[in-house]
């Protein structure tokens, strides 16, 4: 798998597609691409090439920790810098939950970079408020506390990361417990300093800002929250707004492969929107 070495961080990337535009399609959570090259191959077979990649800190690419900004904004900078070093820029911007977000955040800091935003499973409200931060840190400035670095390469989200990239564990031990808990509570005190806004970390101001043409398919679940979507869809100027053939589930999280049903409607969605925005250009 290609790997671009990108701000200081490897990245590890794939491009889906042999020719046409250029579409980025971000996971959630803190997950590898691995999950999105099934929809990226129906959205590829619509004439796009679709870059995936592994943000820092995330599946195979390099973990490097700060905590100068939220993550969000340090994914969009990588993801301007590797849409360059690839020869790919612009492109539409796309992702779904904490892939959302980024692009989002991608949108605000490069406009001249971002041809259109393709926004999934939006996240907000009061119940993501509550359980994100947990997700994301908390619990692991509790195992830091606890057992240190070594503790911390031991739980199944780091070993994760150290499976899919051997060399991540000696960045992890190399940290000291007590940095790794500094960083990490930065890095949260930053994430749930924007938990009350619309989208975590986007104003309604900064989102009635947004000029790029954008599409949201809301999600279904209480982390995903349709009116999230809703939501964000009202406050982006001549949005669209696509409705998935679903119900709102009353649980934390519905996987992303509980929707693959729902690829090949997902993939029209986006490359129908997609050619609406080339044609206009």
């Amino acid at each position: 798998m290609p790997i671009a070495n990108i701000r200081g961080v490897n990245l590890r990337y794939d491009v889906i597609g042999a020719d046409g535009p250029f579409v980025t399609l971000i996971t959630g959570g803190r997950r590898g691409f691995d999950e999105f090259i099934p929809l990226a191959e129906k959205v590829a077979a619509h004439g796009y090439r679709v870059l995936l990649h592994d943000r820092r800190n995330t599946g195979a690419s390099d973990i490097l920790m700060a905590a100068d900004d939220v993550e969000e904004a340090v994914w969009a900078d990588d993801l301007n810098e590797l849409l360059h070093h690839l020869d790919a820029a612009p492109a539409f911007i796309g992702g779904s939950s904490s892939g959302a977000r980024t692009a989002l955040m991608f949108g605000l800091r490069h406009p001249e970079t971002a041809r259109g935003l393709l926004l999934l499973r939006v996240s907000g409200g009061a119940f993501a408020a509550q359980r994100l931060p947990e997700a994301y840190y908390e619990q692991f400035i509790r195992i830091a506390r606890e057992g240190g670095m070594e503790a911390i390469c031991d739980t199944p989200e780091y070993g994760e990361r150290i499976a899919a990239n051997s060399d991540n564990r000696a960045r992890l031990m190399a940290m000291s417990a007590a940095e790794f808990i500094d960083v990490q509570t930065r890095l949260r005190d930053l994430f749930v300093a924007g938990a009350d806004l619309p989208v975590f970390g986007v104003t309604e101001a900064e989102l009635n800002s947004i000029r790029i043409p954008t599409v949201v398919i809301p999600g279904n679940d209480k982390v995903h929250d349709s009116s999230s979507g809703r939501a964000v869809h009202a406050m982006i100027p001549d949005s669209e707004m696509h409705v998935l053939p679903m119900e709102d589930q009353d649980v934390p999280v519905v996987p992303f492969e509980d929707w693959v049903a729902h690829e090949p409607e997902i993939a029209q969605t986006l490359a129908d929107f997609m050619a609406r925005q080339n044609k206009a250009a």
